[in-house]
């Protein structure tokens, strides 16, 4: 969003620079403008449907990884060496489709990327098409977008046109032209990557094995040693 007012403002400023003196300038505030959208909130609120439905799904495959961890460590005076490398082999294999399920939801370019990109493009679509109509309406020759990358050190609220837009979509208040404060809107926040202890036993070339599930705790909130630390231990 902030990249296409952007842009709406550069080239209104390259297609006016040759008659600087008698350009018309403007501003909105186009995070403002989404804030009173029920499009938008109506959006936010699915990809946080979204977001806690994956979520707990990664959160179900670290118990079941947590599991298999318990299980090695209980069995594992019993077990072979070709055994124990096997049961090693299938514990970081587990880890390693948890980060890469991970990466496909909440990465860059992820579910979650796409989905918000795809939620809020007829967002951005009705906006731009209300600032083109509130433009020519008002003549203006460079609208600049107040929430934007560009730093508008002061701004002049007799210049400020957000309210104009609102009113080409249906959302003007009362009092024309003049913004009230702004609310605030949820936005979803990918989960933290746990952090990865390192595992000489458990090498791997996604990573090793996760700090909060290499060290699971006893019944009493003790914590017991992981797998490898008893194989390094008998060698």
């Amino acid at each position: 969003m902030k990249r296409i007012f952007s842009a709406i403002a550069l080239l209104g400023l390259l297609a006016a620079a040759p008659t600087a003196q008698a350009q018309r300038l403007g501003y909105i505030d186009t995070e403002f403008i989404m804030g009173k959208m029920p499009e938008y909130a109506q959006a936010q609120v699915e990809l946080n449907k979204l977001s806690d439905t994956w979520q707990k799904e990664i959160e179900a495959l670290k118990k079941d990884l947590d599991k298999m961890y318990r299980n090695y460590q209980n069995e594992e005076v019993v077990l072979t060496e070709p055994m124990k490398k096997k049961r090693q082999d299938e514990i970081l294999k587990k880890e390693q489709e948890i980060k890469a399920y991970q990466t496909k939801q909440f990465g860059y370019e992820g579910q979650l990327f796409k989905k918000r990109a795809e939620l809020n493009k007829p967002v951005q679509d009705k906006i731009f098409e209300a600032v083109e109509k509130m433009v020519k309406a008002k003549k203006l020759d460079i609208v600049l977008d107040k929430a934007s990358d560009l730093t508008m050190i002061y701004t002049n609220p007799t210049f400020d046109y957000t309210e104009y837009v609102l009113e080409e979509l249906g959302l003007a208040s009362p009092d024309r032209n003049q913004p009230g404060p702004k609310g605030s809107v949820k936005t979803v926040a990918p989960p933290k990557t746990p952090a990865a202890s390192a595992d000489p036993r458990f090498p791997t070339d996604s990573g090793t094995p996760t700090q909060q599930l290499s060290q699971p705790m006893r019944a009493n909130g003790a914590s017991e040693k992981r797998p490898v630390d008893a194989i390094q231990k008998k060698d």
